[in-house]
């Protein structure tokens, strides 16, 4: 294709963290001298995107949301924008965070946000369930390929679905804390971008990070914009938080779920908090015929994400 109808949009929400730690720790021990010549480099929040679009001769932008944990998602709504404004065929979309650090524990940590579970790891993730007691960091990466319509068939690409609509909200309201208000318009306007209703949507990948706050500030957003008949699962569960690469990994979950008919379970839902009302998938996952899927993302600073997902036509 033309190099000037690709483009790639690749958020992150701590951008090259490690590196910048790394090389900090090297200047106090062995002065400036010893810094690598990569450093900045290794430490630009864009440098994701830039390495893609060299690897592909992408063209047509390389961009990068830094959104908090809201940064993927909403990579992949500024993908549907940029083909929608007739400015690419093809984006490569998504996010990627590497964070673990002690660092950076320790300042989720001190802001109350982590678990403080001390039971086995791999069930201290637990979104919805009323013993939770906060989030479990991740890194990882989630990439999606958005395409046109009429480019896609015309290359005999395999369509794992379509992304429907999409749209990105700030609440105004808080630094830290959870907005329902915020969320609720991000979803309403999402439905509107797919001309789709509330009716429409019958299963949801809530952004759901196992915090006591945030989880029921959501289910009381997904209540209000779309009612309770949607089956919600919550991927943090298996995968814990992986920051800015969050939404883009729940993105795949979602065209996989239209795919394969398979929506997975949340895990470790042992006792539903109450509050959150609402359908949570939880022992097994639950099989169908899957045809509107929304994922949610909110992010620090008040980013708020929505993505609708319909069926490939």
């Amino acid at each position: 294709m033309e190099p000037e109808r690709l483009a790639v949009v690749i958020g992150t929400g701590t951008g090259g963290v490690l590196t910048t730690l790394g090389q900090d720790d090297l200047y106090e021990r062995s002065g400036a001298r010893r810094l690598s010549p990569f450093a900045v480099p290794m430490l630009m929040p864009n440098g994701p995107a830039a390495w893609v679009s060299m690897e592909l001769g992408a063209r047509g932008g390389a961009r990068t949301p830094v959104s908090a944990c809201a940064s993927g998602a909403e990579a992949v709504a500024m993908g549907l924008d940029l083909i929608r404004a007739g400015r690419a065929d093809v984006v490569v979309a998504g996010g990627t965070e590497a964070c673990l650090h002690p660092f950076t524990v320790a300042a989720f940590a001190q802001m109350k946000a982590l678990s403080t579970s001390e039971a086995d790891p791999a069930s201290v993730s637990r979104p919805f369930d009323a013993d939770r007691s906060g989030f479990v960091m991740a890194e990882g990466a989630g990439i999606v390929v958005l395409e046109r319509a009429d480019f896609a068939r015309a290359r005999g690409a395999r369509a794992y679905g379509a992304l429907a609509g999409a749209a990105v909200t700030s609440s105004a309201h808080h630094i830290t804390a959870s907005d329902t208000q915020g969320q609720v318009l991000a979803i309403r306007t999402a439905l509107a971008s797919a001309d789709l209703g509330p009716g429409d949507v019958d299963h949801v990948f809530a952004h759901a990070t196992s915090t006591e706050s945030g989880d029921l500030a959501e289910a009381e957003a997904v209540a209000e914009a779309i009612g309770r008949h949607a089956a919600v699962t919550a991927t943090k569960s298996m995968t814990g938080h992986m920051l800015g690469a969050s939404g883009a990994v729940a993105a795949v979950a979602a065209v996989l779920t239209l795919k394969g008919g398979v929506l997975p379970a949340t895990r470790n839902l042992d006792r539903l908090d109450p509050a959150a009302d609402l359908d949570v998938v939880h022992g097994e996952s639950r099989a169908g015929v899957w045809s509107a899927g929304l994922v949610n993302s909110f992010g620090f600073g008040g980013h708020n994400v929505s993505l609708l997902f319909t069926q490939a036509q």
